[in-house]
């Protein structure tokens, strides 16, 4: 199997595509895998690591009140993540990854390892969630290459 890395960075470059990306438990991990390669500064425009509540308000626009109803580790706010950071960047993919990469944080209903990721198009969004084992390094390693794949994949349809 082609390494997911190559195999994401070959598409973009051959669909000449762009790509952003909004982070938060692996704090800019996703964007050094897709910078990782020469040729990449023409397909990855922006990365913001909103590792806070308050960063994923100010800088990519999630409302408080969403965080609130449905915590900043939900399907919901990957979304919103992944779409307003493509809008932001202005580029033709978003990907967001939000999560609780441990060792504490989790709870009954989102443990330790629990991950949405999201990528957007103008044509729509795809979320996925994840429930990764682990050290917190191996939650966010595994989030990082399961977003490359997960780009890999939505432009592979």
């Amino acid at each position: 199997m082609q390494d997911p890395v190559l195999h994401t960075h070959t598409l973009l470059l051959k669909n000449n595509l762009t790509v952003a990306t909004a982070e938060s438990c692996t704090a800019g991990l996703l964007s050094f895998l897709l910078t990782r390669l020469p040729g990449s500064s023409s397909f990855f425009t922006f990365g913001a690591i909103t590792y806070s509540n308050e960063a994923k308000n100010r800088i990519l626009g999630i409302p408080h009140s969403i965080i609130r109803q449905h915590g900043a580790v939900s399907r919901r706010v990957a979304i919103l993540m992944a779409g307003n950071v493509r809008r932001i960047a202005g580029t033709d993919i978003g990907v967001s990854i939000t999560g609780i990469a441990g060792p504490s944080g989790g709870t009954a209903h989102k443990p330790v390892g629990t991950v949405y990721i999201a990528v957007a198009r103008r044509s729509g969004t795809v979320c996925q969630k994840h429930l990764f084992k682990g050290s917190r390094t191996s939650i966010r390693r595994q989030a990082a290459c399961a977003a490359v794949k997960k780009i890999g994949t939505f432009l592979s349809r």
